[in-house]
């Protein structure tokens, strides 16, 4: 077999998955016909659940070098004046809730983080011609587009990461349901000149008129995005005279800002009918499409690729039943059509171009949002959803905790080291209880889960709000199971084995884990 694992498309996604599944010791082939990083900035956020998977794998430090973080969001009327502001509140990942980005610059890092790894083979210009399911492995049929040859290489599993365009998925034969919107956006990306009031924030422009979207991004950028008219014509969109006539008329002049380039796209909303054919797994864009509103495109497919690797890790070093890598798409799909249609109502309330619905809107949230609690509550309607999975690789048995995604405090461990949680399990099955040991505990820590007993205070307010004494943690973070005290603690499902797989992340020294979390 020439890898483990072969990753078609070297985008965040595909980029994410290479430092996860590196960090575990797998042979891993990369495979991206580009030949370098895509200049143009396409995500231009973030959020603290991405950023925690970034921190698994040692990066999220350095990549939040180049961020901005906690942000002020705000909606504005045609004349400017806000009528809804915010700043996006955290659920206790242990980092900023929103964060704006510039993708090159998030792009090189965690490149440069793949090459931490000696088990991962990067291939730039070359092209995958075909993936084909043989049984017990894929073939993946190679063009090296430098040389003008032709390659066949093995691989045990394929993660598609290349794009909602996926060739791959073509190939598969897997529909791409949904819609894609015939209303033309006008991306405006700028080099920042000279600060302005509100540079820095976040500004959807509801003006029924021409709505606009007004985006901080770091590394000395902004970008503008806004809806073509009818009859406005592509090529005069882009002229540097149409894109003037739109910022000059929010104050934006040649003082400020210099273009450096400007695009037309369209919104897509599609899901791939199958997330899996055979040995082949679909992943971000190449699985699902979403709207921009929220930001979760790229989040999404970060999202998906941390679900899948852990488990495609288990399965390769015989920890793990194959049946578990059905549960990446049970676990997935309900959580991205809910994002999606939180994205698609966010884009509604953006754009409404009707001129009494857009004055009654501006009224009513002016009003009511002033109610600190009543902004708190809405952003828990249209915002991204809770990291929460109701239907997978769980236990089953109903309690509260279960399928959800743990927070992560900053605790101290054995040896007396102040550390946030998730660098103390290590991407490890963990067992983490509040008092004495379950008595089910020990069929857990004899199949190799850790045991830590929990004295943190935000930790154990937490499990209690979920009635939880004890819970078993999976390698990304979810709960499989949880007990109360009373009711008995779910026994290890038949196959897993939770013996660690070696972690290695370069400059990182891996904690210890039997210490106390205080």
């Amino acid at each position: 077999m020439d890898c483990d694992v072969a990753v078609v498309g070297y985008g965040p996604v595909g980029a994410t998955a290479a430092n996860l599944l590196g960090r575990y010791g797998l042979k891993v082939i990369v495979i991206e016909r580009d030949p370098d990083i895509y200049q143009r900035a396409r995500a231009i956020s973030t959020d603290e659940e991405v950023m925690r998977i970034w921190q698994s794998v040692g990066l999220a430090d350095r990549l939040q070098q180049d961020m901005l973080a906690d942000r002020p969001l705000a909606f504005v009327d045609s004349t400017g004046a806000p009528f809804y502001q915010t700043t996006i509140t955290g659920r206790g990942c242990g980092h900023p809730p929103q964060q704006f980005i510039y993708q090159p610059a998030v792009d090189a890092v965690l490149r440069a983080g793949v090459a931490r790894f000696a088990g991962v083979e990067v291939l730039l210009e070359h092209e995958c011609l075909r993936v084909l399911n043989k049984g017990d492995h894929v073939e993946l049929m190679l063009a090296d587009l430098r040389a003008d040859t032709f390659r066949r290489i093995r691989a045990s599993y394929v993660i598609a990461a290349d794009g909602g365009s996926s060739p791959t998925r073509g190939q598969l034969g897997v529909g791409y349901s949904g819609k894609t919107y015939s209303e033309r956006w006008v991306v405006i990306d700028t080099k920042l000149l000279k600060k302005w009031d509100a540079h820095d924030r976040l500004r959807f422009h509801c003006n029924p008129v021409r709505p606009t979207v007004d985006c901080p991004t770091p590394l000395g950028h902004h970008r503008w995005e806004y809806p073509a008219r009818a009859g406005e014509d592509d090529n005069h969109l882009v002229s540097d005279a149409a894109v003037w006539e739109v910022l000059n008329d929010q104050g934006i002049t040649d003082e400020h800002v210099e273009i450096l380039r400007t695009v037309i796209y369209r919104h897509h909303v599609r899901v791939a009918d199958r997330w899996r054919v055979g040995r082949v797994f679909l992943a971000g864009d190449a699985a699902h499409a979403m709207p921009p509103w929220i930001g979760q495109g790229m989040a999404a497919g970060v999202r998906d690729v941390a679900n899948l690797c852990w488990k495609l890790t288990a399965v390769l070093a015989g920890h793990a039943p194959e049946s578990l890598l059905d549960s990446y798409e049970a676990e997935r799909k309900p959580h991205v059509t809910e994002v999606t249609r939180r994205a698609v109502l966010m884009g509604r309330v953006i754009t409404e171009r009707n001129k009494v619905l857009a004055t009654i809107r501006n009224h009513v949230l002016r009003v009511l949002t002033k109610s600190a609690a009543i902004r708190r509550q809405g952003q828990k309607l249209y915002w991204i959803p809770e990291a929460y999975y109701p239907d997978g690789f769980f236990a089953g048995s109903g309690h509260k905790a279960e399928g959800r995604q743990i927070i992560q405090p900053w605790v101290i461990d054995d040896t007396g080291a102040r550390k946030r949680l998730d660098d103390v399990m290590q991407g490890r099955w963990t067992l983490l209880h509040i008092g004495d040991l379950p008595p089910e505990a020990h069929a857990w820590t004899q199949r190799g889960a850790t045991s830590i007993p929990v004295r943190d205070t935000t930790l154990t307010a937490w499990l209690r709000d979920k009635k939880a004494t004890a819970a078993i943690v999976r390698p990304d973070g979810f709960i499989y199971a949880a007990t109360d005290s009373v009711t008995p603690l779910a026994a290890p499902p038949a196959g897993l084995d939770c013996n660690p797989t070696p972690v290695t992340v370069a400059g990182a020294l891996a904690p210890t884990l039997n210490g106390v979390l205080a």
